[in-house]
């Protein structure tokens, strides 16, 4: 009896062991014990449950606050919450202004909130952080399609591919390519649009209209398939740089116009037409020339 007796006191003692450390690990201050519990819950579709969690890391400073505030303004994003999204990033970047995966979700979430403008802006700040990725290049091409940049969106496209090639996304970003050259818009339904002076108006119009010239003009030459589409891209390459030409050059001026009209004489715009329109992966010259080809901005 008294062997029972010992052993239930001890399975007593066992469990309220357990307990006290179960709750001390819920209500810990450690950023990072907090950090994988609301990652851990983001994963298992608890996501509202995650944000007590988060909002303690945030907090703090530590190795994982960055990408706390991320977590936290992606789990309001996916809730259809973009005010508190937008706030949270904002917030975030201010302790963290460097943070490329911040600035990417930023305008994101400006994106989907139709603020297109202010998409743009983060987009351009997330690739001069990492020129390479893909994510946010597509989104640079994405909201300046929507705002008639189409242009700006052209190249855009252009360079997503030269760093994505041959994926579904790809062939989307062809259509998209396609739809710019005969003439196709988005409309411009962002909310707070930018206020652009009367010389930017000036310049996107006149961008816009060197696609209607170039199309014009390679049409008349009977081209057919990849020889038209490349055709069609050298001479906007060469016209929208001409176009810019201006003492102090911005972001687009340097990373996409500059930097296309170098392919333009590079001898590889047929490889480059190839490979937009059939998909293929960047290999051989072109390969070689993008490799060592720098941008800047």
């Amino acid at each position: 009896m008294k062997h029972l007796l010992k052993l239930f006191l001890s399975f007593l003692f066992l469990s309220f062991s357990i307990f006290v450390f179960a709750q001390d690990k819920t209500e810990t201050d450690d950023p990072s014990t907090n950090y994988k519990t609301a990652f851990a819950l983001v994963n298992a579709n608890k996501a509202n449950e995650a944000i007590p969690y988060l909002e303690k890391v945030v907090k703090t400073t530590s190795a994982y606050t960055a990408a706390a505030y991320s977590l936290l303004g992606s789990i309001y994003d996916n809730d259809h919450q973009p005010e508190k999204a937008i706030a949270t990033y904002k917030e975030g970047l201010k302790a963290y202004p460097k943070d490329q995966s911040m600035h990417y979700n930023l305008g994101l979430a400006f994106f989907r909130n139709k603020q297109y403008a202010d998409a743009e802006t983060e987009a351009v700040e997330a690739i001069k952080l990492d020129p390479k990725h893909t994510n946010s290049q597509r989104m640079y091409a994405l909201v300046t399609f929507h705002q008639n940049k189409r242009v700006n969106a052209l190249l855009g496209f252009c360079s997503f591919l030269l760093l994505e090639p041959n994926t579904p996304r790809s062939a989307e970003a062809f259509t998209n390519i396609q739809s710019i050259l005969k003439g196709g818009a988005l409309k411009e339904d962002g909310i707070n649009p930018a206020k652009i002076s009367p010389k930017e108006e000036t310049d996107i119009k006149l961008l816009n209209m060197c696609i209607q010239v170039a199309v014009t003009n390679a049409q008349k030459q009977k081209l057919a398939g990849a020889d038209l589409l490349e055709e069609e891209l050298k001479s906007i390459f060469v016209t929208a740089d001409k176009i810019i030409e201006k003492p102090e050059k911005d972001f687009f001026d340097k990373f996409y116009a500059d930097y296309f009209f170098k392919l333009s004489q590079s001898g590889n715009m047929s490889s480059f037409a190839k490979m937009v329109s059939e998909h293929t992966p960047l290999s051989g010259a072109l390969g070689s020339w993008v490799k060592s080809t720098e941008r800047g901005f």
